[in-house]
């Protein structure tokens, strides 16, 4: 079965200066997430805007993601959807596109179906064979995920893992209570040390799209039990871990990663640029942290 952990990130996807995918700006990001230490992207989750990409643009970024990465990293494969119809046709394309290691997998959002039905639609999508990372954001579907259906769907060979963006650790311990031997992946850049500390395995993250190598020391100290480093490298960049949600993601890294020259400035409307004052305390934590 596949392992997931350490530190993987929740790739921002670039756009160019027509609103374009800029594939060159993607290939050097890539390129420095994996210099710099990464175990694994995810190519088109929430951090990459999968809302308002079209599905054959979807379906690039994943294929240009696995081709850049080319075997370097673990790549992982947002193609959730609120209807299961479409969650298997994208998580197909990224099958036949070969080289995904596996699928993330949000709870169905808006539609909001019961338990039964949030087993059904996961159980179906792993059926397909990639397997399959689960995604609890409720501050996003609008729904949990119940403790009954991910023991239900963890005992289902294809479902390897859970990432945790409910932020709650307690959450975690129930997980990991009553799976012991099932990957939960924190979802939360601040909550990853404490999740790590009652049994998460590493963290999905968006602060590593800015600081990639420092984020996979952090966790990897706290997989290794080094407390005392990791809390020292929690609270020097727990600053930016705020900073990057004082605006909806994934816009805060996006300036982040403007200000760094790692992409052109860009967004696709519902989601456009933060405000003066968001940018410039942006500004301010990166200066401090020594990143521009």
């Amino acid at each position: 079965m596949l392992k997931l952990q350490g530190t993987i990130t929740a790739m921002a996807t670039p756009f160019d200066a027509n609103g374009d995918v800029d594939y060159g700006a993607l290939r050097a990001f890539v390129d420095w997430q994996c210099e710099n230490g990464v175990e694994g992207i995810c190519a088109v989750g929430t951090s990459g805007e999968s809302p308002t990409l079209t599905h054959e643009e979807h379906h690039k970024v994943v294929e240009k993601t696995i081709e850049f990465a080319a075997g370097r990293v673990k790549i992982i494969a947002g193609t959730g959807a609120n209807s299961t119809a479409e969650a298997v046709s994208l998580t197909r394309a990224a099958i036949a596109a070969g080289g995904a290691d596996a699928s993330l997998q949000v709870t169905p959002y808006y539609n909001k179906p019961n338990a039964e039905g949030i087993y059904r639609h996961f159980a179906t999508v792993a059926d397909l064979g990639l397997p399959v990372v689960l995604y609890n954001v409720p501050g996003r579907s609008g729904k949990e995920i119940p403790l009954d259906v991910v023991e239900r769907l963890a005992k289902h060979p294809n479902v390897v893992a859970i990432k945790e963006a409910a932020g709650s650790v307690e959450r975690v311990s129930a997980i990991k209570a009553r799976c012991p031997d099932f990957t939960v992946l924190s979802g939360d850049d601040s909550l990853t040390l404490p999740m790590v500390s009652v049994g998460a395995e590493g963290v999905i993250s968006v602060a590593s799209n800015v600081i990639p190598r420092e984020m996979s020391d952090f966790v990897r100290r706290a997989l290794a039990g080094d407390m005392a480093g990791a809390r020292a490298l929690h609270l020097k960049y727990y600053p930016l871990f705020h900073d990057l949600f004082i605006d909806t993601n994934p816009v805060m890294v996006k300036e982040a990663l403007v200000m760094m020259k790692k992409i052109g400035p860009g967004f696709r409307l519902p989601l456009c640029e933060t405000t003066p004052a968001n940018r410039e305390q942006m500004r301010r934590t990166l200066a401090a942290l020594g990143l521009v």
